[in-house]
């Protein structure tokens, strides 16, 4: 039988070559590309009562007009025209956009079909399709009709034909994916029928049947491809087998300024154990915001050093390779390391002389900016990478500094909590670690959400812990004025402050100043002779002031909720109360529900949450640099229970090859191993 992934849609009649390049388009070429080209949403022309109606629910009403249109004008060309109608003794509004050629029709007392969002707090349907005759609305009542997304030189209809005329010829030639214990474990139909039930459902039923067996096809498929990465990896990947002289080890852990939580001495035991294995390690260390993640990476370096060998940390910013290379330097130092900073802004003798102490091998530690993958640089033994806010790095600048050694192992850590769901299937081919607890003795930072009215009230507070000596951040999104943009920007919001804060010392950040300019603010500022500092979000990620007490964010709801989450982290850092303060005046609705949810909570896990909710795996993570998958159907928020399940089930069948015949074991790997559709 002929795979239908090799059959041209262009054996469909009506399919010729310009047809073919239009279909192409929308990256359907083969029958097998046709047939899973799933509708992204349908129209249920199921009449239903407003009462029962849900809020922001697609819904259809019929009823009968009981008032007069009433059309409005916003310029020449946008309009909206409203309506009262009454639906089952209930009076509603319908009101359109854009639609002011339907006014005519839309007499008193009679009776209208009409198809749009519901409002349910303010009884009122947003109208998208109306009909008006009783032969249309006879036409499409009951019936769920399949939208797809088409460009404008392929209507719906045609494609729904098209796809109809697919099934007629080739849908008994539709192969089953999953083994027969998991469709008969889940009660799965087969894919056959999922696909056409997706395409042409009879009822609601249908497609909450059909959508739930290819969602689970998919996610098994994909998680197969993972875990078999993953094993390949295992087997055909060698690592270095070390020697760890545990007595010195545990003496460094015992020698730290504070004890470890448990969530830290876990970690610790999970990547000492990689470190010992012969395999190579491929770890993510996730940690909020204040977590520990430095002093754990730290201990892995000296793990690593103990076994004869050099370890590199990359970091996306000159200001957190300073920051870290002082932090390693006081913890490492004193156990024999040299640890030596290679950034792009050092002078020519002084990146001479560290070059050389890395090919030397006199250089333990090197940490850095993405010079350290410049060709120029030559490591005597590396053993150990570590990349910190690795999602800030593209796959190629981690492969490259990788590459560096001989099959060093690898740690990446974030500070951006990733969701576990998300973690486990972008992630899914490393092993995850996890710190869910803070230190000792840290007080969760007290957050407030004020209006710019408040903004005197705002430099009342700042002065206050000023003259208490302590520190404050003012974080502002932009550096310069903006004609598009109504933000306030950092050399204006500089010049203001220093006006309200006389005599109290002000400093100004941001990216567009010189490595020096940076290096020169920061130190002052860590000194304490800045007393507040004006910065955009170049302080992010890593900075480390103990000292201050206050973060206080202008127009807050211009930003995501990680980014506010890792501002927040700026401050306490000293082991006293902190306080930050969110200044917006958001127009929308979700600007506000983020003001919101940052008062409500300081859990970093909590946010990533709530943000992967709010803004979808894609625009989350960023599509493209996080190899998340776009899959067809699936939808990673939604369906995090499926996907739990699907990468159980997958696990199992893998390594066990329990409940599967070896006809369907090997039929899926030589899937898992050739259908690149699987992780596009």
């Amino acid at each position: 039988m002929t795979k239908l992934t090799n059959v041209p849609v262009t054996v469909l009649p009506g399919v010729g070559p310009e047809r073919a390049i239009q279909l192409a388009e929308l990256g359907i070429k083969s029958m097998e590309d046709l047939l899973t080209y799933y509708p992204f949403r349908y129209d249920n022309y199921q009449l239903i009562n407003p009462v029962d109606a849900l809020h922001e629910e697609r819904v259809t009403f019929r009823g009968k007009i009981v008032g007069s249109p009433s059309m409005r004008w916003f310029g020449k060309k946008q309009s909206r025209l409203t309506v009262k109608m009454e639906v089952d003794n209930i009076p509603i509004t319908v009101m359109w956009f854009n639609q002011h050629y339907l006014k005519p029709k839309l007499s008193y007392g009679s009776t209208v079909m009409v198809t749009g969002r519901w409002d349910r707090e303010k009884l009122l349907i947003n109208g998208e399709r109306t009909f008006f005759s009783q032969k249309e609305q006879e036409a499409h009542l009951g019936q769920f009709e399949p939208i797809y997304s088409v460009t404008s030189k392929i209507k719906v209809s045609w494609l729904r034909k098209l796809i109809m005329e697919a099934f007629k010829e080739y849908g008994s030639q539709i192969e089953e994916v999953l083994p027969a214990s998991l469709r008969s474990k889940y009660r799965l139909i087969s894919r056959a029928k999922a696909i056409y039930y997706l395409h042409f459902p009879r009822d609601i039923k249908d497609g909450h049947q059909a959508r739930r067996s290819i969602v689970y096809e998919e996610l098994f498929l994909y998680e197969c491809r993972l875990i078999w990465s993953r094993l390949q990896n295992r087997h055909e990947t060698k690592g270095i087998s070390r020697e760890i002289d545990e007595r010195k080890l545990k003496e460094m852990i015992d020698n730290l300024s504070f004890p470890l939580t448990s969530a830290q001495q876990r970690v610790v035991d999970e990547i000492c154990a990689d470190l010992k294995s012969p395999f190579q390690m491929n770890r993510l260390l996730q940690g909020d915001v204040g977590s520990g993640k430095t002093v754990v990476a730290a201990i892995a370096l000296y793990a690593n050093y103990l076994s004869g060998y050099q370890g590199a940390l990359m970091v996306p910013t000159e200001i957190l390779a300073d920051q870290h290379a002082t932090s390693l330097k006081s913890i490492l130092e004193k156990w024999g390391l040299k640890v030596v900073t290679l950034t792009g802004n050092m002078k020519a003798a002084s990146r001479r002389e560290t070059l050389e102490q890395i090919q030397q091998g006199s250089a333990d530690v090197i940490v850095g900016t993405h010079a350290l993958i410049q060709e120029a640089v030559v490591y005597q033994k590396l053993g150990l990478v570590i990349t910190d806010e690795q999602h800030r790095f593209g796959v190629k600048q981690r492969g490259t500094l990788r590459e560096k050694g001989e099959f060093p192992d690898v740690l990446m850590m974030t500070a951006t909590p990733i969701p576990r769901t998300l973690a486990i299937s972008v992630y899914g081919e490393m092993d995850v670690s996890i710190i869910d607890e803070m230190p000792a003795g840290r007080e969760p930072i007290a957050t407030y959400w004020v209006k710019k009215e408040a903004w005197k009230r705002i430099m009342a507070f700042v002065a206050k812990e000023c003259k208490a000596g302590r520190q404050a951040y003012i974080i502002c999104p932009l550096i310069e004025e903006s004609e598009k943009l109504d933000l306030a920007n950092a050399v204006e919001l500089f010049e203001q402050v220093t006006l309200e804060l006389s005599p109290i010392r002000v400093g100004l950040l941001h990216g567009r100043m010189s490595s020096v300019e940076k290096e020169e603010i920061m130190g002052l500022y860590e000194q304490n002779d800045v007393q507040v500092l004006i910065s955009t979000t170049v302080i992010e990620v890593g900075v480390n002031v103990p000292n201050a007490t206050v973060m206080v964010i202008y127009d807050a709801d211009r930003f995501g909720l990680a980014q506010l989450h890792q501002l927040r982290g700026r401050v306490g850092r000293g082991g006293g109360a902190s306080t930050c303060v969110l200044v917006a005046n958001p127009k929308s609705e979700t600007g506000k529900e983020r003001m919101e949810i940052m008062t409500e909570t300081t859990d970093g896990f909590v946010i990533s949450e709530r943000d992967l909710q709010m803004r979808g795996p894609g625009d989350f993570l960023g599509v493209k640099q996080s190899g998340l998958p776009e899959f067809r159907l699936a939808d990673l928020t939604r369906d995090e229970r499926i996907l739990e399940v699907a990468r159980n089930d997958a696990k199992e069948i893998l390594q066990s090859k329990d409940g599967i015949t070896s006809e369907e074991y090997e039929d899926l790997l030589k899937r898992v191993q050739t259908d690149e559709s699987i992780l596009d």
